[in-house]
């Protein structure tokens, strides 16, 4: 790891919004000497050519991952599986394999059978991210300052991690280690949850017929107009989070409805210490949040360089 290079080559698999915030972030920082992109899409590979993400550009992971050090699969986890058994006879010895979709344990039953002999596994997460999609979406200061959650299985070589720890925390981030099924537990709450939420919320406003859905987007308060920001997110890779993790997304559905219960029978019967109780209960989780430095939007419109 001389020079500050962490690894020779590496292979991004998809290039949407973290792939390419990930190609930003080793590239202007000298972490990685070679960068190959892999996408299907022609155009997709065509654009990120002209945004020079990266040093090759090739149509299928086969190809990208051969001679790679590392190899970073940022792909809708329901591709995952099909990724893993095509490239596996192509990572060479001692490769490092590691993800960043949002769900572990599915990950982890999906790509673990596949992985050869000799090639390291270290699932991730990066909790950053915008509802923008595709190579113009990233941004090389995403990850600065945010949780980047490994969740390696025991006995995954230490070295490996390490690396993919050091990679990831030179990228800005803060890297913690997590079991899988406590990470996918977390982000039920933390963000798969609201999502769902905001699907809903805007759903129903679309739901409304002729002036009043007019009405709803145009006096858009911030509420609303922040649940619009959200479910613009990539419909393909929020329903593979739903079915991923849908054991610990039902759990916490299940809490929110008692919740949502006990709120609408205070409404109904007036009981205003109850709303008050609550609220002044959920201002001291906002405090946490802000004093954990997470209260920041994300960098939109910046370019990482």
């Amino acid at each position: 790891m001389s020079d500050g290079i962490v690894f020779e080559r590496m292979a991004l698999i998809g290039i949407g919004n973290l792939g390419s915030s990930i190609a930003r972030a080793v590239r202007s920082r000298g972490l990685v000497q070679t960068v190959v992109v892999a996408d299907a899409s022609a155009e997709v590979r065509a654009r990120a050519a002209e945004l020079d993400l990266a040093d090759r550009y090739v149509s299928t992971a086969t190809e990208a991952v051969e001679n790679a050090d590392v190899v970073v699969i940022c792909t809708p986890i329901s591709a995952y599986a099909s990724i893993a058994e095509a490239i596996a006879p192509h990572l060479k010895p001692g490769a490092v394999l590691t993800d960043i979709g949002s769900v572990k344990l599915a990950v982890v039953a999906a790509v673990t059978p596949h992985v050869p002999d000799g090639v390291h596994f270290v699932p991730g997460h990066p909790i950053a991210g915008t509802e923008k999609s595709g190579p113009d979406a990233g941004s090389g200061a995403l990850f600065e300052g945010r949780y980047w959650i490994l969740t390696p299985s025991e006995g995954t070589d230490p070295e490996a991690i390490g690396r993919v720890s050091t990679l990831w925390s030179r990228c800005g981030a803060l890297v913690e280690e997590l079991p899988a099924a406590y990470h996918d537990k977390v982000l039920a709450v933390t963000s798969h949850l609201p999502h769902l939420i905001a699907y809903t919320i805007v759903g129903t406003a679309f739901d409304l017929e002729g002036q009043e859905q007019r009405d709803v987007i145009r006096f858009s308060a911030g509420g609303f107009r922040d649940f619009t920001r959200i479910a613009g997110s990539n419909p393909i890779m929020w329903r593979d989070i739903f079915l991923n993790n849908r054991e610990a997304v039902l759990e916490m559905l299940q809490r929110f409805s008692e919740d949502l219960s006990y709120l609408q029978r205070a409404i109904r019967w007036g009981e205003g210490d109850k709303l008050e109780e609550l609220f002044t209960k959920t201002r001291e989780v906002r405090r946490g949040v802000v004093e954990a430095n997470q209260a920041q939007p994300f960098p939109y419109g910046t370019n990482g360089k």
